[in-house]
């Protein structure tokens, strides 16, 4: 007589596991864009007001990037390549 495996109702993927974390919008320091510039494209992709928008700004020159935005991944991807088509350096990634 043999005995059938254990079938178990569990994922036993760790992916299947993890949370749905919000993910992020970066911008990244680069040697082109002029600290006006960046502010510009904050107020007018995002709306920020001046004073969020630099900021925003000073973050990215002083500590190299800046969380500029957050949410689903799909409006992260749009961020990112919006800021991309303004000549910024973005990338997105899940938020840890």
């Amino acid at each position: 007589m043999s005995v059938a495996p254990v079938e178990l109702d569990q994922p036993r993927s760790q992916e299947a596991l993890a949370p749905d974390l919000p993910w992020v919008t970066l911008v990244w320091n680069d040697p082109v864009n002029l600290m006006s510039y960046v502010t510009f494209v904050f107020q007018e992709y995002f709306g920020y007001a001046r004073i969020h928008a630099e900021r925003l700004m000073m973050d990215v020159h002083l500590e190299g990037r800046a969380v500029v935005s957050n949410g689903s991944r799909d409006q992260m991807e749009r961020d990112t390549e919006a800021l991309q088509g303004y000549g910024l350096w973005a990338t997105y990634q899940q938020d840890s």
